[in-house]
């Protein structure tokens, strides 16, 4: 066999060749160049192990770019050979990053990630779980920033060193990707202010099956399109949280392309843990018992984050549990302006829930920001019906709870009367839409009957539904009598 052959051959070619005419190599160690790599090959070597070397030493100089050119079976069969565990169920993006941590740690450095905070004096952290900060923040000099155009909330990957003798926190040595991306293509990409905003155009559908009547429902009275600004209007144990859950578990179930952000502000420890462990999601939290500051911190990363990827044309979900106490953390957190609304509400501390709130957008030139906040009311506290009073009008679609059938255990306890989505015309299409004004007359009818109430209406027409497989069937049956 001509080993010289191999000199200018691509890797892969390079490598089968060895592999088939093993066993007529000599017993010495050949050296040999691949692609200006050096390879010191055994013949006794078994052919998994050689494999692994190969693509050890070919991923030393590669990035995020190189992988993204491939498909996912080329970077699985990298993986395998590279004995990684639990390849098979990762998905492209993630696949790319566990390669690209598998170089770094092979090379003896550490592989971390985070997501930016810049502060007043110009260099930033990664921040870690929370994104509080905490002893294991990367430190992040300006020039890095300056040189990528890194902004707050990116999510920043790469190599990292520990910290020396007189420094406190870990040092960002090399990126290999923000966002999910080319290094180099970050400081190209536009600013999110500067995006145009239009109507939701494209509905999420929110039907996994059958028994998921809360998605089923919410299709037809209130639907939730890419770009959607939402009020979820709920009492105290109403079943907001459970909700919420079930809006979660429709679109990570149905759309892998959108990116699911759930920010609870002040909420239970334990709700925390529950919506963790339920939801296949990225779940940002700031319970009831820390300091104010760290509610106001947890939503300015969160919307800094989803603006970052939806610069990048992709599509986010917040759901925000609750706008009504990161209303009031800021009523704590700002400086007083000197005027006080009904309740103790400073008219400054509405400034940046608004400004949160009114971050979502479709974006004519790609990408979306949906969020779905919920809003207290009857808790007995005038502030925050106040609250709920100045958000009421800038959403696009709002979602009320009747506390009274909750108390009935009726579930999900939504208010089809006043439940709606601006602009439904744009999200349903015709046959549905008039469907489903056939059922609000309906239900209206049935509500307005003598010794009926609306809370008989909404069980009957739960019932009704359950009877039926889909919405398509549920809407084909409405001629029935739903009682």
């Amino acid at each position: 066999m001509c080993w010289h052959l191999l000199l200018h051959q691509k890797l892969p070619v390079a490598t089968n060749i060895l592999i088939q005419g093993r066993n007529t190599l000599p017993d010495t160690c050949i050296v040999f160049s691949v692609s200006h790599q050096i390879f010191r090959f055994k013949p006794e070597r078994r052919k998994g192990a050689f494999l692994k070397h190969v693509n050890a030493v070919a991923l030393r100089n590669v990035n995020i770019a190189e992988l993204e050119q491939k498909t996912l079976p080329e970077l699985r069969e990298i993986a395998r050979d590279l004995e990684l565990s639990g390849y098979s169920t990762l998905k492209k993006q993630d696949l790319v990053f566990r390669l690209l941590q598998a170089n770094t740690e092979q090379q003896g450095n550490i592989f971390s990630a985070g997501v930016l905070e810049i502060v007043d004096e110009g260099f930033g952290f990664l921040r870690q779980e929370r994104f509080l900060p905490g002893n294991m923040d990367v430190y992040v000099s300006q020039s890095q920033i300056r040189r990528f155009g890194l902004r707050n909330g990116d999510m920043v990957i790469g190599q990292v060193r520990p910290p020396k003798d007189n420094e406190k926190y870990y040092g960002l040595l090399r990126v290999e990707a923000i966002n999910g991306g080319d290094p180099e293509a970050a400081k190209r990409r536009p600013h999110f202010e500067l995006l145009t905003p239009i109507s939701p155009r494209e509905m999420f559908n929110l039907e996994t099956g059958a028994s998921n009547i809360s998605g089923r429902i919410i299709n037809l009275v209130a639907p939730i399109g890419r770009g959607q600004r939402g009020l979820i209007v709920s009492p105290p144990k109403a079943g907001k949280t459970m909700l919420l859950k079930s809006i979660a578990n429709s679109i990570t179930t149905n759309y892998d392309d959108v990116h699911l952000m759930i920010a609870l502000i002040g909420e239970r420890p334990e709700e925390v843990t529950d919506m963790k462990r339920s939801v296949k999601a990225e779940v940002i939290s700031s319970t009831f018992d820390e300091p104010t500051e760290a509610h106001t911190r947890v939503a300015e990363m969160v919307l800094d984050r989803a603006k970052r990827l939806v610069e990048g044309g992709r599509d986010v979900v917040i759901l925000l549990d609750s706008i009504t106490r990161l209303s009031r953390a800021y009523n704590l957190a700002v400086q007083p302006s000197g005027r006080t609304l009904s309740g103790g509400l400073d008219p400054s501390a509405l400034f940046p829930p608004k400004r949160f709130f009114g971050a979502a957008r479709k974006i004519e030139e790609g990408g979306s920001l949906t969020i779905i906040a919920t809003c207290l009311v009857d808790t007995g506290s005038r502030m925050d019906d106040v609250i709920y009073e100045e958000f009421k009008g800038t959403g696009n679609l709002e979602l009320v709870l009747d506390r009274k059938l909750a108390e009935r255990r009726v579930f999900p306890a939504i208010d089809i009367s006043r439940s709606s989505t601006r602009r439904e015309e744009l999200l349903l299409d015709e046959r549905t839409l008039r469907a489903v004004v056939v059922m609000r007359r309906m239900f209206s009818t049935l509500a307005d009957q003598p010794g009926r109430s609306s809370l008989e209406a909404m069980e009957a027409l739960l019932q009704h539904m359950s009877k039926t497989s889909n919405n398509m069937e549920f809407l084909a049956t409405l001629k029935g009598n739903i009682s």
